[in-house]
């Protein structure tokens, strides 16, 4: 996940549109939900790329389990348009990262994906059970993962919605996974800082966000909307900043 795109400064895709609503829906309900404080030139930054207007806002929380969640939404021109959201698992809980992307343009949606990826071996017991238990949706267009989707579970979803319908569908999908997500946040236990459980789910996600800045495609177009080191900045203190050592003052 965490492809670059944008959108059109006349409107935004349905489904991205849909999408971000349903997440902030879904995100109303999770335990104790807090917003985080982020830098006002990170919470909404204006640019240009190949002499369109590029628009970014993000969006940062917290809640029980889990350390932060970001939304972003994207605009570039009347071209690419762009939604991505990772909620990060505090690493004293035994929870999955939440991810969900989605790249549109012109021609329609070329990619969405969403996961429940695990920060340890596997998923939790009970949420893969969640997840084999529900019925998996039918899309017509399946796209490969990325060389460094190895994060991913088995679970992960990544196609091309091709209609209304299987758009739709895909944020059926993400709601039942945020929903799997909810529930497990609310009664999951907390464990010592210095637990081995804890430590190891620590280093895990350190891994998880070195996969995910392999994503050259991200830093590329914000090295030429910005310059370099703001997308160094973006990428590294935002997108997928590392989990605070365990004990450590957030």
């Amino acid at each position: 996940m965490g492809e670059v795109a944008a959108a059109g400064v006349g409107g935004t895709h349905p489904l991205v549109d849909g999408l971000a609503e349903r997440i902030r829906l879904c995100r109303n309900t999770l335990p104790d939900l807090a917003p985080l404080a982020i830098d006002p030139e990170l919470e909404a930054i204006s640019g240009s790329l190949d002499g369109d207007a590029l628009f970014i806002r993000n969006e940062v929380h917290r809640c029980r389990g889990m350390r932060k969640l970001h939304l972003e939404t994207a605009r570039l021109g009347a071209g690419l348009q762009i939604l991505h959201c990772v909620f990060f698992p505090d690493p004293r809980h035994d929870l999955p990262v939440f991810g969900a992307d989605i790249v549109a343009g012109k021609a329609g949606v070329s990619a969405a994906i969403v996961d429940l990826s695990p920060v340890g071996e596997a998923l939790p017991a009970t949420i893969a059970a969640a997840l084999a238990a529900r019925p998996r949706p039918g899309f017509e267009q399946v796209r490969e993962l990325p060389p460094w989707g190895s994060i991913f579970s088995p679970h992960v979803l990544f196609v091309r919605p091709v209609s209304e319908a299987e758009e739709q569908g895909f944020v059926e999908e993400v709601a039942a996974f945020l929903g799997v997500l909810a529930e497990a946040a609310r009664i999951s236990p907390s464990q010592a800082h210095d637990h081995p459980a804890t430590v190891a789910r620590w280093q895990a996600q350190l891994r998880y966000c070195k996969q995910q800045k392999q994503n050259d495609k991200t830093r590329r177009v914000l090295e030429k909307a910005f310059t370099p080191q703001w997308a160094d900045r973006y990428i590294e203190d935002l997108l997928f900043d590392d989990p605070p050592a365990p004990g450590a003052t957030p």
